[in-house]
């Protein structure tokens, strides 16, 4: 035995073996050290057949074998194959049944005013009645934060939520972790007035909604922490305290994530966009210095200058490739790096910033930018140094996903 793989509470249903952390990272960059995969039963391996059609065409193209505690598999013999086939087929029947009975006992609670099963939104903890039964009660410390920050909230001159959380967590009536949004999100849950809810998947910003039962009713479980009047009013305030954000594109607002960092603090740079006046700001932000975060406006003047400095520095290394390459014997499978012609300035110059940013991820480059006030000059002095590890050579390395190319082969033979 050459190493152990655990995944714990990872669903072999969801997750394909490829994508798991401990066992995904030995498919994906630890081939040459193993012959074979050792697993109690298949259904702890794989449950999908898709996946499992997809793990055999890669074990038998890299001559590895699956092998298990309590299963009949062996990759060498034609029967073995076809066992393989078969008792994935019941793994998945089953866990599809796991999956109906699931979504059926969730689709029954919510049209019950009984709480079931479930962890309950903030506000309220689980007890019994009288006759043994689980309700939902309010907690008394909950119930205290959430009527102060409403108080706060409609004061002529009201708090804000960065402000509450301050004091909250000074006065230990909240942990050190709660963030602004968590807070937020808090206090605009409808769950407040004791009605049963669900997360609304419809647009990008994380809610909640309520559940409607027979008759288009909402779904009572619990006794209001806010009355209904009260709860309008809360939003209302909350309304008029928060800025207007504009919807976020499919794929992000910012651009180089993780890779353009505060010079102060080393988070990352994030790009905030505010509408005043019908004109819409874009400014990249950091999240740990004081005063909202120190960062650069004109962020695509970031970009640029970015993307001019690292053509300077990266654009003319050659374009390698990882490919696996077994051996004549034992322990001489290895990984090579071919080059098959072409620059980085190439690559980046057809695949544009979103190629470029993951390359620069993989190779852990990154770009620190300083905001220099000049006197008599509103805006700022933006001063970028870049960081090159010095193995970026071999950090850029591409590593082709044959699990990609596997699962394309079997979309293409249905």
């Amino acid at each position: 035995m050459v190493g152990v793989a655990s995944d714990l509470n990872v669903s072999a249903t969801k997750v394909p073996p490829w994508k798991r952390k401990e066992l995904g990272d030995w498919l994906n960059n630890r081939v040459p050290e193993f012959d074979e995969l050792f697993f109690w039963k298949l259904d702890r391996f794989v449950r999908r057949l898709a996946d499992l059609s997809t793990m055999i065409d890669w074990c038998l193209e890299h001559k590895k074998n699956l092998v298990s505690k309590n299963d009949t598999i062996d990759l060498t013999t034609t029967v073995g194959k076809i066992m393989v086939t078969v008792i994935g087929g019941i793994a998945e029947i089953e866990a599809t049944n796991t999956s109906n009975r699931v979504t059926n006992l969730w689709n029954y609670t919510k049209s019950q005013s009984n709480w079931l099963v479930g962890k309950p939104s903030y506000g309220y903890e689980t007890s019994e009645d009288d006759g043994g039964k689980v309700v939902l009660a309010i907690n008394p410390t909950a119930y205290r934060v959430l009527h102060w920050c409403r108080t706060a909230a409609l004061r002529q001159r009201p708090a804000s939520a960065r402000r509450m959380v301050k004091v909250l967590v000074r006065s230990g009536l909240c942990g050190p972790g709660l963030t602004a949004a968590t807070l937020l999100r808090r206090l605009r849950n409808p769950a407040l007035m004791g009605y049963r809810v669900e997360e609304d998947k419809n647009g990008g910003v994380r809610r909640s909604k309520i559940v409607l039962g027979k008759g288009g009713r909402p779904v009572r479980v619990a006794e209001p922490i806010f009355a209904e009047g009260e709860f309008e009013s809360l939003q209302e305030a909350l309304d008029r305290r928060g800025k207007k954000q504009p919807v976020r594109g499919p794929g992000g607002a910012t651009h180089f994530l993780g890779i353009l960092v505060c010079q102060g603090c080393g988070t990352n740079l994030t790009v905030q966009k505010t509408i005043t006046n019908g004109r819409t700001y874009a400014y990249l932000r950091c999240n740990g210095c004081k005063a909202g975060g120190r960062g650069a406006p004109n962020p695509d003047d970031v970009y640029s200058k970015l993307v001019e400095d690292i053509l300077k520095v990266l654009g003319d290394e050659p374009v390698l490739t990882r490919e696996y390459r077994q051996g004549t014997g034992a322990g001489e499978d290895r990984w090579v790096a071919v080059h098959n012609g072409g620059t980085f300035r190439e690559r980046w110059q057809e695949g544009g910033m979103e190629v470029m940013s993951a390359d620069l991820l993989r190779a852990g480059v990154q770009c620190e930018v300083e905001r220099i006030k000049v006197k008599g000059v509103r805006t700022p002095h933006i001063s970028m140094r870049l960081m090159i590890p010095k193995d970026v050579q071999q950090r850029l390395v591409l590593k082709v996903n044959a699990f990609t190319e596997a699962s394309d082969r079997l979309d293409a033979r249905r």
